[in-house]
């Protein structure tokens, strides 16, 4: 029976898919100094000016403590700041220029990745599409 193989399992597919491309897409991301989870925090922080790192983490599907040490990491890199950051004052994350120029580069990056992700399954392409926000009607919270 060692030939047999497991039914299809969508979920697993769609993991499959997720990895390959979360792959290709850290490797286009690189070179900026960005990871797929790093640009995800960076746009966030860019559309919402000001953002907590609480709604970050809940934006983001993370931890609170994980998008501090993420966030330091950009900050590091020059990529946001943190007009507040001292212990015991809410923070005011803003994008810096640096920040905006990678954000820009990386955009173009994702959007030559999506032509050919979409060129190759445009089906797939028609029924991921608004899945991210909420799942079949189900919004996305840390468990």
């Amino acid at each position: 029976m060692a030939n047999e193989r497991a039914p299809f399992s969508p979920v697993i597919a769609l993991l499959t898919v997720s990895a390959v491309w979360d792959a290709r897409l850290g490797a286009v991301l690189k070179d900026l100094g960005l990871t797929t989870r790093k640009y995800g925090l960076l746009a966030h922080v860019q559309a919402t000016p000001g953002i907590s790192f609480s709604e970050l983490a809940r934006r983001s599907q993370i931890t609170v403590q994980t998008a501090h040490t993420a966030v330091r990491t950009l900050a590091d890199q020059g990529l946001v700041s943190d007009a507040n950051a001292h212990a015991g004052s809410a923070s005011d994350l803003r994008v810096t220029a640096a920040g905006n120029a990678a954000l820009v580069e990386a955009e173009a990056r994702l959007a030559a990745l999506d032509a050919t992700f979409s060129g190759g399954v445009p089906d797939l392409t028609t029924a991921l599409r608004g899945l991210h926000e909420q799942p079949f009607g189900v919004e996305l919270q840390n468990d």
